[in-house]
C-alpha cells in the first residue's frame, strides 16, 4: 500500500490569525489532524468535516499521549497511506519535540515536510508590548526551554553565559520561574533587572505581571497567573509601558457569545475580535430550506412578470440564486425587474450575482422601505416577496395598501439548532460578559435554548442590532443595554465598543 505523508505544521502562538497560509492550505486537504493542548481549536475549521482530528494535548505533566506514543501514532496513520498534518503550538521545531517526530518517520520512510510557525518566543512579547530587541537596549537574544529533558541532575544550561546576554526567553518555565531566577541571581545578573511574565499571549486572556528579578516571584503568585506563558528577562521589558498595545483594544478581554448563524458569523466575529474580543460562536438558529421550494419555484418560472423583487436578507438572495439556478436561468432572467432590498449586506449579496439594488432604504428595517416605497407610484405593479418562512407581515401588508399586488413566497425557514443548547449553557456558566442578537429569531430561540435557566443572564450585558430586535427582547423581559444606531454589522460593533470606551 503506498504510504501516506505527514506535516509537521506549527499553530502559531495562539492568535488564529497568526497561522500561515501554507499551513492552512495542507491543513484543508488532511485526512488526519493530530493537535496539541496549545494549538487554537479555531484553527481546526481549515480541516474538512471528515477528517480524523486527534487530541495529544500535554498539560502540566498530564500527557494525553505520551510522545512514544505520538510518534508511533502519525507512523500508523501515514502507513495507511493517509495525509496527516501533526498540528503543534508555536514552531515544530523550538521546544517542540519535532525532531523526535521527524526521527521516528524516517525509521519507517516516511515522506514528511516542515511548515514553520510564528514562534511565541518574539510573538507574545510583541503583543505584550515589548520588542525583544532594540538598539537602545539590547541587540544580543537567547531562547532557553523552561525545563530541560527528565532525568537531570545538574543544569546543562550555561548561566553565566547566559546572564550577560541582553533579552532572555524561557518557553515552558512558569514551574521553573522561582529556580530561574535564581539561577540568574547569582550568576551576576542584577536583582533589578525588569522581567514579565505573560500568560496566554496572543489571545484575548492575554494576562502580564511585571517586577524584577528580585520580586517577580511574589507577582506572578499575586496576579494568580499559571501556565502557559512566557517568560521575559531583560532591559527592553521596560518600553511595555509605552509599547503596550493589545490591552489597549477597545473590548479586549471581554467573552462575546455570538448568536448568529456559523455561516453567517464570519464578519461580526472577525470585527470584535479585531477589537480584542474573544468570541464564542454558539448559534441560535439555523438556515435550512423551506418546507418545500414549489412556491417560490413556481414564482421564478414566471420571474419576467415581476415588477419589483425585495429582498429582506442575505438568506432571501441565496435561496432565491440556489433555486433560480436550479431551474436553468440565471441573473438574465429578472431583466425587467427592479430591485430592492434591506440594507447594504443584502444589496452585497445582490452585487455577488452581478445584481445592483435601485432601493436601498435609510432605515434598514421593513418600516424604512415601506417609507421609501411611498415615494413610489405601486399601483398596479406586481412586486415578489422571497422571505422566512415565517415573518413580520406589515410590509406585504403596506405595500398591498399602496396598490401593489404582492406574491410572498418562502425561500428559507429558521428553526431551533438543539446542539447548540448544552454549548450556550456551558459558556454562560464559564462567564460571558456580552451576548450579541441579530435578529427577533436568535433571541427568542435562546430564551428557548435556556430552558428557564434566564438566571445565567444576571450580569451579561445584551446587545441588538437594532429597534424590532430590541423589542422581542424587552417582550422576553430582557431589554437590552445596547442597540445600534445603524441596523448593520458594522453598526452592533461600533455600538458596543462605545458602551465599553
Amino acid at each position: 500500500m503506498k504510504k501516506g505523508k505527514v506535516y509537521l505544521v506549527g499553530a502559531g502562538p495562539g492568535d488564529p490569525g497568526l497561522f500561515t497560509l501554507k499551513g492552512a492550505k495542507v491543513l484543508a486537504k488532511a485526512q488526519v489532524v493530530v493537535y496539541d493542548y496549545l494549538a487554537n481549536p479555531k484553527l481546526l475549521a481549515y480541516a474538512s468535516e471528515e477528517a480524523e482530528k486527534i487530541y495529544v494535548g500535554k498539560k502540566g505533566g498530564c500527557h494525553t499521549l505520551s510522545q512514544s506514543g505520538i510518534n508511533q501514532l502519525l507512523v500508523e496513520k501515514a502507513l495507511e497511506g493517509k495525509l496527516v498534518v501533526r498540528l503543534k503550538g508555536g514552531d515544530p521545531f523550538i521546544f517542540g519535540r519535532g525532531g523526535e517526530e521527524i526521527e521516528a518517520l524516517l525509521e519507517h520512510q516516511i515522506p514528511f515536510e516542515v511548515i514553520p510557525g510564528i514562534t511565541s518566543a518574539f510573538a507574545v512579547p510583541a503583543y505584550a508590548g515589548i520588542p525583544v530587541t532594540h538598539r537602545e537596549y539590547t541587540s544580543t537574544l537567547a531562547l532557553i526551554t523552561g525545563h530541560e529533558a527528565e532525568g537531570k541532575e545538574d543544569s546543562a544550561i550555561d548561566w553565566e553565559a547566559l546572564s550577560r546576554i541582553g533579552t532572555l526567553i524561557f518557553l515552558m518555565g512558569m514551574k521553573n520561574l522561582p529556580r530561574i531566577t535564581s539561577h540568574l541571581l547569582k550568576a551576576g545578573r542584577s536583582p533589578e533587572t525588569p522581567v514579565a511574565v505573560i500568560q496566554w499571549g496572543t489571545t484575548p486572556r492575554q494576562r502580564v505581571a511585571e517586577g524584577t528579578l528580585s520580586n517577580i516571584v511574589e507577582r506572578v503568585s499575586e496576579a494568580g497567573l499559571s501556565a502557559p506563558a512566557t517568560i521575559l528577562v531583560g532591559e527592553v521589558a521596560r518600553l511595555r509601558e509605552r509599547f503596550r498595545w493589545f490591552e489597549s483594544c477597545p473590548l479586549f478581554g471581554k467573552r462575546i457569545l455570538v448568536t448568529r448563524t456559523r455561516e453567517q458569523a464570519s464578519k461580526l466575529v472577525e470585527l470584535l475580535e479585531e477589537a480584542g474580543a474573544e468570541c464564542l460562536e454558539i448559534p441560535t438558529i439555523k438556515i435550512v430550506p423551506p418546507e418545500s421550494f414549489e412556491p417560490l419555484d413556481e414564482a421564478l418560472k414566471q420571474i419576467e412578470t415581476f415588477d419589483w423583487i425585495i429582498f429582506t436578507s442575505q438568506n432571501a438572495v441565496k435561496y432565491f440564486k440556489q433555486r433560480l439556478y436550479h431551474l436553468g436561468k440565471d441573473a438574465r432572467s429578472l431583466y425587467r425587474s427592479r430591485l430592492a432590498v434591506i440594507g447594504t449586506a443584502t444589496a452585497e449579496s445582490l452585487a455577488a450575482m452581478g445584481l445592483k439594488a435601485d432601493l436601498i432604504p435609510e432605515e434598514f428595517r421593513a418600516e424604512g422601505l415601506i417609507e421609501a416605497f411611498r415615494k413610489i407610484d405601486l399601483k398596479g405593479q406586481r412586486i415578489l416577496l422571497p422571505r422566512a418562512q415565517e415573518a413580520r407581515e406589515i410590509l406585504p401588508e403596506k405595500l398591498q395598501e399602496m396598490g401593489a399586488e404582492v406574491k410572498v413566497v418562502s425561500a428559507y425557514q429558521t428553526v431551533l439548532p438543539e446542539e447548540s443548547r448544552q454549548k450556550l449553557l456551558s459558556a454562560l456558566k464559564e462567564g460571558i460578559d456580552i451576548i450579541t442578537f441579530t435578529s427577533s429569531s436568535t433571541a427568542k430561540n435562546l430564551f428557548q435554548l435556556l430552558e428557564g435557566q434566564e438566571e445565567l443572564l444576571q450580569g451579561v450585558t445584551l446587545a441588538s442590532i437594532g429597534p424590532i430586535t430590541s423589542e422581542t427582547l424587552r417582550k422576553l423581559g430582557f431589554p437590552p443595554q445596547i442597540e445600534a444606531q445603524e441596523y448593520t454589522i458594522s453598526g452592533l460593533v461600533s455600538a458596543i465598543q462605545e458602551y465599553f470606551s
